[in-house]
């Protein structure tokens, strides 16, 4: 049967959110500092972009990352405090949904961990990252997750890229078996959403980011010029994609 995929849109902040909104997209994932791999958001991001959608009646569309640093999954007590409260405080400003992750010191997905996010999560739809793409055994990760509560997982199959994982997308796609939806991320482009959907994947994710140099000089201490936002031509591209039927 033919079908059409969902996508998600990664952006930082409350104007990506309405480009996404407004161009076709499924939901976002909320997040800041993407060159990092993305970060928590803050309170005040969170409720503007619930309030986004919230004016045109969307629902499900506002999933909010909760990572408290960049590196690795690996959280000491203190972090996973952290995550449990930040999910607390964006269930509490009307997010969605929440995108977490968390790995042992062994390299394996830390099941308790994703137990205590899902708690606290209460009801919210819960995505688990491409922290599994860092697993030791990114396949085993992924089917960890059947039937734990998770909605979906996000992953490039454990490669660098879902062009490069693909094939590996396509085997947890069959080893969950409807169990889980699989979403593709990773360097997503438009051209590969096809051979995505022929893969078997449940949704797309991308960022459709484009840089611009605005907001005056950086300064000392500024840090890099410019910035990134969401293009909208990107986004409406992606949509028109993963709309084309493809028969599973």
């Amino acid at each position: 049967m033919p079908r059409f995929l969902p996508v998600e849109i990664a952006v930082q902040d409350a104007a990506g959110a309405r480009i996404a909104l407004e161009s076709g997209a499924t939901r976002v994932e909320l997040c800041q500092a993407l060159g990092l791999g993305g970060l928590t958001p803050s309170a005040g991001l969170i409720e503007a972009t619930v309030d986004v959608a919230a004016a045109t009646s969307v629902t499900s569309f506002v999933h909010v990352l909760i990572r408290p640093r960049g590196g690795g999954f690996v959280y000491d007590a203190d972090e996973l405090d952290l995550i449990g409260r930040d999910i607390r405080l964006a269930r509490s400003l009307g997010a969605d949904g929440i995108v977490v992750g968390a790995l042992t010191d062994a390299g394996a997905l830390d099941l308790d961990a994703i137990a205590a996010f899902l708690d606290a999560a209460e009801g919210l739809d819960v995505t688990v990252h491409r922290a599994v793409d860092a697993a030791a055994d990114p396949l085993a990760a992924v089917a960890a997750l059947a039937g734990t509560g998770v909605r979906r997982v996000l992953t490039s199959g454990g490669a660098p890229d879902c062009r490069a994982g693909r094939a590996v997308i396509a085997r947890m796609v069959t080893e969950v078996g409807g169990a889980l939806e699989v979403m593709a991320g990773g360097g997503v482009r438009v051209d590969d959403i096809a051979a995505l959907a022929g893969a078997g994947v449940d949704a797309v994710h991308l960022s459709a980011r484009q840089g611009v140099a605005r907001g005056g000089a950086s300064g000392p201490g500024g840090g890099e010029v410019g910035f990134d936002t969401t293009d909208a031509a990107i986004v409406r591209a992606a949509v028109a994609a993963a709309r084309a039927p493809v028969a599973r």
